[in-house]
């Protein structure tokens, strides 16, 4: 009997590493094709049949991109974006949080109810531009850091993870002549760690992702985000991907280092990778701070 059932055991395993290599392959594949497109050269890519490994490697798709002067500026605002405004909506969130649960705070249900509505409910792109145009965050820094600096759904998360924490470390510490402020700063902070660090991955990723602000709210090309200006450059070179095949293979001729579909690699590449790689730094910390956060004991 024991015999029949490690058998099954290990048939079971065997078969849930085959589906789990599958998703892995799937997801894998098309982010790993783009990075080979990118890194092929342009004429050689028409021949198609490009998929594990670039036949003529070639970086010119990518000197293209970064040799746009744009490119290096809105690097410079995406990066202080994405560290100002995570930085500031984890401690913003934090403190939100740790105020709302607790459970003698007054009105605590209808500040609830406040801040929850918000997740249903907005005012419209137009209300939404006129406010922040009243307030004269048109075509300034902070417009990308203070309309988005509280996310209801995080601040939940937060709040659930701090009502786990035991009552008794905030009562012992009251004892020893603590106040709120060193409680919040010197107890819960450090214990809601693995909550933060995946609040502020997700916080990082709509920072770093976001173009649509930059798009309605500034003007100035000094403050146009990463992604604006990949949106502008694959704009550029969409009339190239329009061509008819005799245009291309016309080009080919030619031996034109870049293409159209090669920049839109190249460009999928240089928005993707950087937030990809802060994952590894964040991943022993989200697992855990996602179900603690979202399930209330």
């Amino acid at each position: 009997m024991k015999s029949k059932t490690g058998i099954s055991e290990h048939i079971f395993d065997a078969m849930l590493y085959i589906f789990l290599a599958l998703i892995f392959l799937a997801t894998f594949y098309p982010f790993w094709n783009i990075l080979v497109i990118s890194l092929n050269d342009a004429t050689d890519t028409l021949r198609g049949n490009l998929y594990l490994w670039p036949r003529v490697f070639t970086i010119e798709s990518y000197i293209t991109i970064f040799r746009n002067p744009e490119i290096w500026t809105a690097i410079r605002v995406t990066a202080l974006r994405t560290i100002i405004g995570s930085t500031l909506s984890i401690f913003c969130i934090s403190m939100l949080a740790y105020s709302l649960s607790k459970r003698n705070l007054l009105a605590r249900r209808f500040f609830s109810f406040f801040f929850v509505f918000t997740m249903y409910f907005g005012g419209g792109l137009i209300p939404t531009y006129m406010v922040i145009k009243s307030v004269g965050l048109i075509d300034s820094f902070w417009v990308f850091i203070f309309p988005g600096l509280i996310g209801v759904f995080l601040m939940i998360l937060v709040r659930t993870f701090i009502e786990q924490i035991p009552a008794e470390i905030e009562e012992s510490s009251r004892i020893d002549g603590a106040n709120d402020l060193q409680i919040f700063f010197r107890i819960v902070m450090p214990l809601c760690v693995p909550i933060l660090a995946t609040i502020g991955l997700f916080l990082a990723i709509g920072h770093w992702n976001a173009w649509y602000d930059s798009y309605v709210y500034t003007y100035k090309s000094d403050l146009k985000t990463l992604q604006a200006v990949l949106v502008k450059i694959l704009n550029q070179y969409q009339t190239g991907g329009m061509m008819s095949e005799a245009q291309q293979l016309a080009q080919s001729s030619k031996r034109i280092p870049v293409s159209s579909e090669s920049i839109r690699m190249a460009v999928t590449m240089v928005a993707t990778l950087p937030i990809v790689m802060v994952y590894p730094f964040v991943k022993k910390y989200f697992i855990k701070g996602i179900m603690m956060g979202a399930i209330k004991s």
